[in-house]
């Protein structure tokens, strides 16, 4: 895509309503516009961004056997009401009525109609176990949105539920998402930590909150430093075998602490020798989470059990904050000149840039490039625009692209080009092909 062309109107100026880095560098990068209180529209460079993060949790959850469905964002109050949570939900619930005087909601999770789909459709042991997940946009009223994406009122999420016999089956959908987060979390880019979160009423000891590793979290984290070495995409996953799956689990956890949980930071203390200690600050990006027939009880989600008897099937839902995500790699991943995004969701993978268009000789190479990259599928945004170099060099770090190619009539003359690695600031001079096989190979 040619600079020229595309729609990315970035910012000089931190805007005063930012009150976080991700939020600032978001704005200044024309990823985002707010339209209202807590509601952005997301442009062309961020909805890129966020399309690469949904496609890898699509993948991911493919992978582990769940099927992808899609529900709608307007549902009927009626089976909230089944589920005794239409009037418990509070303010966080948009209500709303159609032209029959219908009640309706704009849906701030799905368990109820995940529910009654599946109870519509299943009637027997034999078709278990069953795991449907959609990615969809979600609406919570959040009495003060803030922080641009990370806590607004409209988010793109991930969410998925589990249809099992029993809790040992549903301890093995659990598993089966615990590993698809962790390389969910890994092929982006991200060290993920895996937190014993509290399951209210429900009891037990089946819900995780992932955290992202980030300095500017906003949750403390306290783990076991031989976890930050383990490398799940490296592991040979087998999502047939259960006790495979049970293997890496227990491979990819430790003892976890928050820090008003003064039991579990006493077990901490206690169980992790100190020189293995690690302490940082995180973002939640996703939660899992075993409910057992909390929602299929009182929406009839019943199965037909080899003995003959009539039961409700056990659930369980996950959920990743898609777009969340977007604003908690920023966090992550990012310097005093802006984003530094990970190869993996990288809107492009390299920022080319013609420091003087002008020039007959720069602008051959420069567009000879751009075409050779194109054709060989690399993702390529080309700044051939008559502007300063320093304001190209600006805008491409603000923005974070994994490489910048740089032509110029010096480097012309001297049959070279500059290649440089956003993340570590690392320049080479390269000849024009050296440079095309490095960012095609």
């Amino acid at each position: 895509m040619r600079r020229s062309r595309y729609f990315l109107p970035t910012l000089k100026e931190t805007p005063a309503e930012a009150e976080i880095l991700s939020h600032r560098y978001m704005l200044r990068a024309g990823m985002v516009r707010q339209a209202s209180a807590g509601i952005y529209s997301w442009l062309p460079l961020g909805l890129r961004v966020l399309k690469k993060i949904e496609q890898i949790v699509r993948e991911e959850q493919d992978r582990s056997g769940a099927q992808e469905v899609l529900m709608p964002t307007v549902q009927s109050a009626d089976l909230w009401r089944k589920s005794g949570r239409y009037d418990d939900y509070g303010k966080e619930m948009l209500r709303i009525a159609d032209r029959h005087e219908r009640d309706m909601l704009y849906g701030p999770t799905n368990e109820e109609l995940i529910t009654d789909i599946f109870a519509s459709s299943v009637k027997s042991y034999r078709d278990l176990p069953k795991n449907l997940y959609h990615i969809q946009w979600k609406f919570r009223d959040e009495v003060r949105p803030r922080f641009g994406i990370m806590r607004c009122r409209e988010f793109l999420m991930k969410d998925a539920y589990s249809f099992d016999l029993d809790l040992e089956g549903s301890r093995i959908a659990y598993e089966k998402m615990f590993i698809a987060y962790l390389r969910t979390y890994a092929r982006i880019g991200l060290k993920a930590i895996p937190m014993k979160a509290d399951t209210g009423p429900i009891g037990g000891n089946l819900s995780h909150e992932f955290i992202i590793l980030a300095e500017t979290g906003e949750s403390e984290v306290y783990c076991d430093r031989e976890l930050l070495d383990h490398d799940v995409l490296g592991e040979d996953i087998d999502y047939e075998d259960a006790t495979s799956v049970r293997a890496v689990v227990e491979r990819h956890t430790s003892c976890y602490a928050r820090t008003d949980e003064k039991h579990e930071q006493a077990i901490y203390e206690a169980e992790v020798p100190e020189d293995r200690r690690y302490e940082g600050r995180g973002i939640e990006v996703g939660h899992i989470f075993y409910f057992g027939t909390k929602y299929s009880d009182p929406l009839g989600a019943l199965v037909v059990t080899p003995e003959g008897e009539n039961v409700a099937v056990h659930m369980g839902s996950y959920g990743i904050g898609v777009s969340r995500l977007v604003g908690g790699i920023v966090e992550a991943s990012h310097d005093d000149k802006g984003i530094i995004w990970p190869d993996a969701v990288a809107p492009f993978a390299v920022g080319l840039i013609n420091i003087r268009p002008n020039d007959t000789a720069s602008t051959a190479l420069a567009d000879s490039l751009y075409t050779q990259l194109q054709t060989a599928g690399v993702e390529v945004l080309y700044d051939e625009r008559d502007e300063s170099p320093g304001a190209k060099f600006a805008e491409m770090d603000l923005i974070g692209l994994p490489w910048q190619l740089v032509v110029g009539p010096r480097g012309v003359k001297a049959g070279t080009v500059e290649l440089k690695r956003r993340a570590s600031g690392e320049r080479e001079d390269l000849s024009p092909k050296a440079a095309l096989v490095r960012l095609t190979g």
